[in-house]
């Protein structure tokens, strides 16, 4: 029997047109789509048509998952991975479902369907050079935050990373405390939605435009320090 392919399907960030006829196709040919969370992959496949069983794997499930998925790719089944949104494994689970399948499914072929992404997203209208840039996901939430920001501070390099609502005023805050007077922030809120938004200057000025407009403390962002 043919072994079965894992597919790394990479999907909107916020606006559902934001998905390739490539992965529209791919979705809706395989056998089993993973994903973060099926009700928020449903609203895709619904807009779609796309009928493709969906099974739960996130964070807190993918190890336990591995054998099962182990197993559909043996059997023959092709497997697509998805995250809520944008491309998996990039700040997203999947990464050790992809490390076992390599290590023990060798003749497996795993495919990406490249798509959408808010780190490029955020770059491309940042009018920011962007040919060299340091990327470190979601800062962590307590240990080794600190000595994250004074290695973002001592940077010859732009830094980008991803931060949360419920943390992007702390992050600000601090930023102001540690970068030098010359360097600046571009803060990227709500890519692709309605709402989307881009504010550039210093930290200072970012952090008082957002603390002036608590509205704006809303959504997912993207922050660039150059």
């Amino acid at each position: 029997m043919a072994i079965g392919t894992l597919y790394i399907v990479a999907t909107p960030i916020g606006n559902l047109e934001d998905i390739t006829l490539r992965a529209i196709s791919t979705l809706s040919s395989v056998d089993t789509i993973l994903c973060e969370d099926t009700r928020v992959t449903s609203r895709l496949t619904a807009r779609y048509n796309i009928k493709t069983r969906l099974t739960s794997m996130n964070a807190r499930t993918e190890k336990a998952r591995i054998a099962h998925v182990l197993n559909l790719l043996s059997a023959g089944k092709n497997v697509a991975l998805v995250s809520d949104a944008g491309t998996p494994t990039i700040s997203d689970p999947g990464s050790a479902l992809i490390s076992s399948v390599r290590e023990n499914l060798p003749d497996v072929s795993i495919i990406p369907i490249p798509g959408a992404s808010a780190l490029t997203a955020a770059l491309s209208v940042s009018g920011l050079p962007s040919s060299e840039f340091l990327f470190l996901g979601f800062l962590p939430h307590k240990k080794g935050r600190e000595k994250l920001f004074k290695e973002i501070a001592e940077s010859k390099r732009m830094v980008l990373f991803y931060e949360s609502p419920h943390r992007i005023m702390k992050t600000l805050s601090r930023l102001a405390e540690v970068l030098p007077a010359h360097r600046r922030i571009a803060v990227a809120r709500e890519l692709t939605k309605m709402f989307e938004q881009m504010r550039i200057g210093s930290a200072e000025e970012v952090l008082a435009y957002f603390t002036e407009h608590k509205e704006k403390q809303k959504g997912e962002f993207v922050v660039a320090v150059f």
